[in-house]
């Protein structure tokens, strides 16, 4: 079996956009639909032609372009059973642990609520590549706009069970805003100031922060460290719940 070939591509202000392509059957996905030329540009750009969109939760910068791509290609759109009603023509609704084909490529369907009730990642287990849009970002996670922090920790949770070597590409590049306050809670982590100096001067150069790994935000990523005894000291913290301490968290970058 061929590996996937992957595109990343700008959209809108700081959405990524994501093309996945099985190069042994010519299907390609893109990861939500954020904005339609940008994917008709990097389509063209690669002489690939759009079978279908894997569309992981209603948020308008995630489905914009649904309808139009929809009308340019003969393709089938795939979401969260939970949002189905707001997810612009659907075709197929998955839930939790539900298995689907992408020509050769088995993908997983991992609920993940907490940014939205409804949320979705899709993982290909055989290539070990997690799309988690707006769930798990470098040195971050989504805001909880529809649920409560201990349902997102505990999505969380999920997606760091995954293989460590996962590439996990997600939504938005917000990692500089994300790196400068993971520091800030967690200064004495030399593998985060290594990788915050590294995240400074890619940005600084231009350059995407997409893909990351899980062992890398296990490591790096407060979001994914409510358990760590250093963190829930510099919080003072250490005797509260990791839902706890995991709220505190969010709340603080809220407000960072």
């Amino acid at each position: 079996m061929k590996s996937l070939e992957i595109e990343v591509f700008q959209c809108r202000s700081d959405n990524y956009g994501v093309l996945v392509h099985d190069p042994e059957t010519g299907l390609t996905a893109t990861i939500d639909a954020p904005e339609e030329q940008p994917i008709l540009d990097a389509l063209a750009r690669r002489g690939w032609r759009l079978s279908h969109i894997l569309t992981t939760h209603h948020h308008t910068d995630h489905v914009e372009a649904n309808l139009a791509l929809k009308e340019k290609f003969d393709l089938e759109i795939i979401g969260p059973v939970n949002e189905a009603v707001a997810i612009p023509g659907l075709d197929n609704s998955v839930m939790e642990g539900d298995e689907f084909q992408f020509g050769n490529h088995t993908v997983c369907v991992i609920e993940t609520p907490g940014h939205t009730a409804g949320h979705i990642c899709y993982y290909f287990p055989d290539d070990k590549i997690l799309f988690a849009a707006d769930t798990l970002f470098a040195l971050g996670c989504g805001r909880l706009f529809e649920r409560p922090a201990a349902d997102m920790w505990h999505s969380l949770q999920k997606l760091a069970a995954l293989p460590d070597e996962t590439a996990v590409y997600f939504g938005h590049e917000y990692t500089l805003s994300n790196a400068r306050f993971a520091i800030s809670i967690d200064p004495d982590n030399v593998r985060l100031q290594d990788r915050v100096r590294d995240i400074e001067e890619a940005r600084a150069a231009g350059r995407f922060t997409i893909p990351t790994t899980i062992g890398l935000e296990k490591e790096t990523n407060p979001f994914l460290r409510a358990t760590d005894p250093a963190i829930r000291r510099n919080l003072l913290m250490e005797t509260k719940s990791n839902e706890e301490v995991f709220a505190e968290i969010r709340k603080r970058k809220d407000n960072f």
